[in-house]
């Protein structure tokens, strides 16, 4: 079964700047676990078949214009028959006020009511994409997450086999780090992956031999972010003589993330090999193909070579669910 998320109704007037008009409760204890929200169309029209009473509603120009149609007694009737179901909060758009039939049916069924002076569209596209961001599935997974180029890379690899020190030499080289150790990893639409570092860690670097340090602190705010997509894998693992490693690139790994797939580089370690400098080199290569660009196809073609589309098909080398 699938973990359940939830955010605050505080957190979303603080990101939001909404304006509380009835609350009956403090809002930290109100928790949304739907990403969804609503505008009531059919409701105001006694429709409830497909109602789905866990989503914020929001009200903007156009359902007060329809209620401003009735008297008094029948906006109470449209608006107790919508909020008897106990939506979760009620955010009024373009600074409408509060009337008499919304604050007595607020009172009466404990429904939080919020303003906001943006309009309706903007209004929904900021809270879409504040619930998303805040109840994404998510995992977290160890690694180093760093920006490289504008690139999200996620170094993944067995512990010791320099992940952290990767990290502080491109931290040095002007890039900038997201996390070390843990990586929460957030599914925030079905193509794009957001990774940040747990609260309690953020910042944090383990270096083997020199122990804790503080990576803001060290190479200051320019060197850290809270946030970054996830664009690319880079695996690091110790090098095996014995094993055949891709020499052209023509063969597109990925790994698999939350139903994600997301470009996978099994780079092998070994005294003389500059690791950062292959990072940087493989998240510049990595931003090429993203824009139709393959150098090794590039380089067949010029030598009148014919590719084999086996060659090039996707392949799944890992699942971490």
């Amino acid at each position: 079964m699938a973990a359940e998320y939830s955010v605050s109704l505080k957190k979303i007037i603080d990101d939001l700047s909404l304006k509380p008009m009835y609350m009956p409760k403090e809002p930290s204890e109100i928790l949304i676990t739907n990403n969804n929200i609503s505008r009531p169309g059919l409701q105001l029209t006694g429709f409830f078949d497909f109602f789905d009473k866990t989503r914020i509603l929001i009200f903007g120009h156009t359902e007060f214009s329809y209620l401003s149609r009735f008297g008094a007694e029948q906006q109470q009737h449209v608006i107790d028959s919508i909020f008897r179901f106990g939506p979760p909060a009620v955010i009024l758009c373009r600074s409408y006020e509060l009337n008499d039939a919304m604050m007595s049916s607020a009172n009466e069924h404990n429904i939080p009511i919020l303003q906001s002076s943006d309009s309706t569209s903007s209004l929904t596209a900021d809270l879409v994409t504040l619930l998303s961001r805040e109840l994404a599935p998510r995992i977290t997974r160890h690694g180093v997450l760093v920006e490289v180029y504008g690139e999200g890379c996620l170094i993944t690899g067995d512990s010791g086999i320099g992940k952290s020190e990767t990290a502080i030499e491109l931290m040095k080289r002007g890039h900038r780090l997201i996390a070390d150790d843990a990586v929460e990893i957030r599914k925030i639409d079905s193509r794009t992956l957001i990774g940040r570092s747990p609260q309690n860690i953020r910042h944090f670097i383990e270096l083997r031999g020199v122990g804790i340090i503080n990576a803001r602190n060290l190479f200051g705010m320019g060197s850290i972010k809270l946030s970054e997509k996830i664009d690319i894998v880079i695996n690091l693992e110790v090098w095996d003589s014995s094993k055949a490693y891709d020499r052209m690139g023509l063969e597109n790994e990925y790994m698999e993330i939350l139903g994600i797939d997301v470009p996978i580089m099994s780079i092998p370690v070994k005294p003389g090999r500059n690791l950062s400098n292959i990072i940087e080199v493989a998240a510049m290569n990595n931003r090429q193909k993203k824009m139709g660009y393959n150098a090794a196809q590039d380089l067949l073609t010029n030598l009148g070579m014919e590719i084999d589309e086996q060659m090039t098909e996707k392949r799944i080398v890992d699942n971490w669910e």
